[in-house]
């Protein structure tokens, strides 16, 4: 196997193949090996652990984790990279590589598909380590996390603006319908820093690795997932706005006239005139209960 210590060596295995890199995809191929060895003992994987990786890329992440687990089902979305993800992987039986959309997939199915062989309880988790392709990094966490597939654990490389995002706190800059979506379902911790120049191409902007702990239980307790996010969603979808505003000019719940919803904050303890993004889970939840009794 092919050792990724410059991106000489990618060079040329990529030569080979006459692969051209997709800008739309955000493909963007890791390739400092101390990095690599940094993500993976960040992610505290066992030799017995299952790991989902999207985006494998040339697969410089996903040889080194071969060595780490039990097995690596390698998710890609460009199927030309199957010529080179087949050289390079050449000779390691534990990854399984899967050419689908990672936004369309469920994961615990391709679980119970894929390792029929390893007799894993049903109920087992598995792992998610991942170099995301910056160009889904938000869509994929929100499928994952909403979807509540059985991840114990997601540890992975986005841009740094988006780390700041997934830790960011209410009435701070980076405070958003990400943040509560990532903070409800997970713990979220960023780790450490990565440069542009470990990669290759080199992106525009500088990435870090966060690691997300998935949550026993969220800590707010809502009737209703969908309306909590929805009411997230509207307090989001215009930051400038007061939350009345936002939510009595949103159509969330198109019966719901202004009053009600002024009626529904109050009695939820919140000013009306005070903005979303100043609210934190459980102000959330609050007004989502109330606006449950009122649907009720």
């Amino acid at each position: 196997m092919p050792e990724f210590n410059s991106s000489q060596n990618l060079k040329e295995i990529l030569s080979k193949f006459n692969f051209q890199f997709h800008k739309g995809l955000g493909q963007n191929f890791l390739l400092d090996g101390n990095i690599i060895r940094k993500i993976i003992n960040s992610a505290n994987l066992s030799d017995d652990d299952v790991v989902i990786e999207i985006g494998p890329g040339a697969g410089t992440l996903t040889s080194v984790l071969a060595k780490c687990v039990r097995r690596v089902i390698a998710v890609e979305l460009d199927l030309r990279l199957s010529p080179v993800l087949k050289e390079t992987l050449a000779g390691i039986d534990n990854v399984d590589l899967v050419f689908e959309d990672a936004l369309k997939l469920d994961y615990d199915k391709l679980i119970d598909f894929k390792c029929k062989d390893l007799t894993i309880n049903s109920q087992r988790t598995y792992k998610l380590v991942s170099n995301l392709p910056y160009s889904i990094t938000t869509p994929i966490l929100t499928y994952l996390l909403r979807k509540k597939f059985k991840f114990s654990s997601l540890t992975l490389m986005v841009q740094r603006e988006v780390s700041s995002r997934l830790i960011a706190v209410p009435g701070s800059r980076d405070y958003g319908n990400l943040s509560v979506i990532v903070q409800y379902y997970t713990v979220p911790e960023v780790l450490f820093i990565v440069p542009r120049a470990v990669f290759y191409p080199r992106p525009e902007v500088e990435s870090a690795v966060v690691f997300l702990v998935k949550r026993q239980a969220p800590p707010v307790k809502v009737p209703e997932e969908d309306l909590f996010f929805g009411l997230v969603r509207g307090a989001f979808g215009q930051r400038r706005k007061t939350i009345l505003n936002a939510l009595s000019g949103g159509n969330l719940i198109p019966r719901f006239n202004r009053q009600q919803w002024q009626e529904i904050i109050q009695s939820a303890g919140i000013d009306p005139c005070r903005r979303g993004e100043t609210l934190n889970l459980k102000e959330f939840s609050d007004i989502c209960c109330r606006c449950w009794e009122y649907k009720h």
